[in-house]
C-alpha cells in the first residue's frame, strides 16, 4: 500500500468516525423543546386530541383566561367542545424563547399565538395569546407541567 493511499485511508476512516460520532449525539434540551412545542402545537391545530393530551403530564395545571384547570377536567372540557363542533381552524406561533435550567431537567417555552376557533353554533373567532409551557423531564420523557395561556389586548396584539 502507498504512502497516498494509506493517507486517504487514514482520512476516510477518521471521516467515519466522525460521523458516527456526530449521528449518536443527542440533540440538546433546547432543540428537543422546540421540537415537543412544534408537535403539541401541530397536534392542537390539526385537532387531534389523542396525540395533543399526550404531551401533557398526569398532574399539569394549566391557567387560562377563564381560570385554572387539571388535565382531567380539560381533556373533558375540550374533548365535548370538539364532540359539539368545536375546532381550531388555524394556530400559529411565533417569537419561540426557550429557556433551559442548569440541570437540564426543567424548561420554559414562551411564545405568541395566533388562533382561528370555530365555535359550536357560532361564527370563527381569531384570537391572540401569550403562551407559556412548563416542561419538566421525567425519566427519558418532557412533558408539560405547568401552562399559562392569556389573551393579548388589541394593542399588544402580535
Amino acid at each position: 500500500m502507498t504512502l497516498r493511499h494509506r493517507c486517504l485511508r487514514s482520512a476516510l476512516f477518521a471521516c467515519l468516525g466522525l460521523a458516527a460520532a456526530t449521528a449518536g449525539a443527542a440533540p440538546s434540551p433546547e432543540d428537543e423543546i422546540r421540537r415537543l412545542e412544534a408537535e403539541v402545537n401541530a397536534a392542537y391545530a390539526a385537532n387531534d386530541l389523542p396525540k395533543y393530551f399526550s404531551y401533557y403530564a398526569d398532574d399539569l395545571r394549566a391557567m387560562y383566561p377563564d381560570g385554572p384547570t387539571t388535565l382531567p377536567a380539560y381533556k373533558k372540557e375540550w374533548t365535548q367542545f370538539i364532540k359539539d363542533g368545536g375546532a381550531i381552524l388555524a394556530f400559529t406561533y411565533t417569537d419561540v424563547q426557550i429557556q433551559v435550567s442548569p440541570a437540564g431537567d426543567a424548561a420554559v417555552a414562551t411564545y405568541r399565538a395566533a388562533v382561528r376557533t370555530r365555535n359550536p353554533g357560532k361564527a370563527p373567532v381569531d384570537e391572540n395569546y401569550l403562551e407559556t409551557d412548563v416542561f419538566f423531564k421525567r425519566g427519558t420523557a418532557w412533558k408539560i407541567v405547568e401552562v399559562h395561556y392569556s389573551q393579548v389586548q388589541a394593542a399588544d396584539k402580535p
